[in-house]
């Protein structure tokens, strides 16, 4: 019993509660009031953007709040329902279902949908992957989210219009949601609630942001039922919830199903580490706080887990709703608890609270909130700064808006993965000369006007050699040694090169002996350590002469011009510049 103690101490929630101060629970607990009036809308908002009965986004905030109250890091984050993993959860979930499915097999598959991604959390943080997350860079994440957003608008067009399209696919949303407006499908009331509710919650938010906008929408929606009978013209409401509070619960499986839920689960996990460690890595800073990645995925991995084992679904941060607690003065995870404890008053005592609140209004939240999710100037900006990352940017968005979710996601992590390969296969590369002023030996593309030495090379590969660039540094090596007049020496400011693997190993002994048999030697200088001793194993060291290994550029040319007596040029400016990419 004594050895467990300790253990127990550690865990997050544990800790808190022994270094909690007093003065901090009158700004926790109005924290946690206001904070209710956020969860609750976009709770059963989200819920329905993934498919499933808004109920369940209330049971999934309660459990998610708690679980990460326990076993989170950070003090202040909010976990929840998230408009970004709604349309995962349904792409997932929906086709496993069929047509006019059975909403408790809905229910049962995200169920084991937030079990998976717990277990997915759990093992990468025993095996400190938390890395995983870096795998999506800023230009596919940010056309992921365009797609994204555009994707979640469509979709909730129609209910936002007051009729149902079915279709599959961005596209097909788009041609039904037209046909439906032009066959006179919409219902002018689901449209003035829905079009006043995104209004009023944008000017809001934008003028003035300490007001919790999405409630006061909602409170002025479900006074507008009353005060016009929107029931009557068409509207849809919510109704009354199921009353109290589901119990533990095992979901019912069938054959299959888990292998059919692991593509969508790996794919959520690694969209909720991103987000998550983003937004805690953002608060943190202006708290003074640290991120610790790993125990944040223990965290998300307790508050998916029991969301699963309560009728809920996957969870991710919400930087909204952060933001709001933060606002509200929150310090602690009791701000979660005391949102989550609110919660559960309301489903319990009084289920038909919000009965009155039509379904426009939702998708009024839902819509709100992806328009949040675009970044259009930041999209504009990589035009004008990198055009390849904003190509890499529109190929991801492409790839949510016309291939869906959940291939999207796949496509936008590919893409990552292969932009860090094409920075390694075609690295920057130039040749070094001296210029007049500066210390140490520089690009000669930017100053053109850089001396250097006759019959002296000095070649710059800024990247790790490894099979797949191995033959670029060769074909460029060949390209200088071909000037005239030929090079005496290639020096290869090697500090850039950071590992060299068994292929690069054997291109550069072959490119050594090819060298040295037309007059040229190949000179390395300022290798590491590590590296070096890496050429030793694979044998270059036979082929290409220590001599020819200098711990600096100085120490190198010193020796050069020791052996040939060579002197620096005046200027450069009349020479090409070989080689560059």
């Amino acid at each position: 019993m004594a050895e467990v103690m300790p253990v127990v101490q550690r865990v997050p929630g544990v800790a808190l509660l022994k270094a909690y101060r007093r003065e901090w629970l009158a700004k926790d607990v109005v924290a946690g009031v206001v904070l209710t009036t956020l969860l609750v809308p976009q709770g059963m908002a989200y819920a329905e953007l993934a498919g499933l009965p808004p109920i369940t986004g209330l049971y999934t905030t309660i459990m998610c709040l708690l679980g990460y109250a326990v076993l989170g890091p950070s003090r202040i984050l909010v976990l929840g329902p998230d408009s970004s993993l709604g349309p995962m959860i349904a792409a997932t979930v929906l086709p496993l279902v069929g047509s006019g499915g059975d909403p408790q097999r809905a229910v049962a598959l995200a169920s084991v949908l937030a079990i998976l991604v717990a277990v997915i959390m759990t093992v990468a943080a025993v095996a400190k992957l938390g890395f995983i997350a870096d795998l999506l860079s800023k230009p596919t994440m940010l056309g992921y989210m365009n797609g994204l957003a555009l994707t979640i608008l469509v979709g909730q067009l129609p209910k936002l219009f007051g009729f149902k399209v079915d279709a599959d696919g961005l596209v097909g949303e788009v041609v039904g949601f037209v046909q439906g407006v032009a066959q006179g499908e919409a219902v002018p009331a689901a449209v003035a609630v829905g079009g006043v509710g995104i209004v009023l919650v944008l000017a809001l938010q934008r003028w003035v942001p300490r007001v919790p906008a999405i409630m006061v929408m909602v409170v002025l929606a479900i006074l507008a039922t009353s005060l016009f009978g929107l029931a009557a013209r068409g509207v849809d409401l919510v109704g009354v919830l199921p009353k109290g509070f589901p119990p533990f619960t095992i979901p019912d499986l069938q054959r299959g199903d888990i292998a059919l839920l692991v593509g969508g689960a790996l794919g959520i996990a690694t969209i909720s580490l991103a987000d998550t460690i983003s937004t805690s890595s953002a608060f943190a800073a202006r708290s003074g706080q640290e991120v610790h990645g790993n125990q944040e995925m223990i965290g998300i991995g307790a508050a998916n887990l029991a969301a699963g084992l309560f009728q809920g679904f996957p969870v991710s941060t919400s930087g909204s709703r952060t933001a709001v607690a933060e606002r509200s003065g929150a310090k602690t995870q009791l701000t979660g608890v005391v949102g989550a404890g609110l919660i559960i008053v309301m489903i319990v005592l009084v289920p038909g609270l919000l009965q009155n609140l039509p379904q426009p209004a939702l998708a009024a939240v839902v819509i709100t909130a992806s328009l949040s999710l675009a970044d259009v100037p930041g999209t504009a900006r990589l035009w004008k700064q990198q055009r390849i990352e904003f190509v890499l940017s529109v190929a991801a968005f492409l790839g949510v808006a016309l291939l869906g979710v959940l291939p999207g996601i796949a496509i936008a992590i590919g893409l990552s993965i292969l932009n860090v390969f094409r920075r390694a296969w075609l690295p920057y590369e130039t040749v070094l000369g001296k210029v007049d002023g500066l210390e140490g030996y520089h690009d000669v593309h930017s100053y053109p006007d850089a001396r250097r030495l006759p019959g002296l090379v000095i070649y710059r590969f800024d990247a790790p050699l490894f099979f797949a660039n191995a033959k670029t540094f060769r074909d460029e090596v060949r390209t200088l040694a071909r000037t005239e007049p030929r090079p005496r020496w290639i020096l290869v400011a090697a500090e850039p090169i950071t590992d060299v693997d068994t292929t690069a190993s054997d291109v550069l002994q072959e490119l050594d002996e090819e060298l040295d048999g037309a007059g040229t030697h190949l000179v390395f200088a300022e290798l590491k350590d590590p590296v070096r001793r890496k050429m030793d194993r694979y044998g270059l060291a036979r082929q290409i002469e220590p001599r020819h290994f200098f711990p600096t550029l100085e120490s190198a040319i010193s020796a050069y011009q020791a052996e040939t007596g060579a002197r620096w040029h005046e200027s450069a400016a009349s020479e090409a510049a070989p080689g560059s990419a």
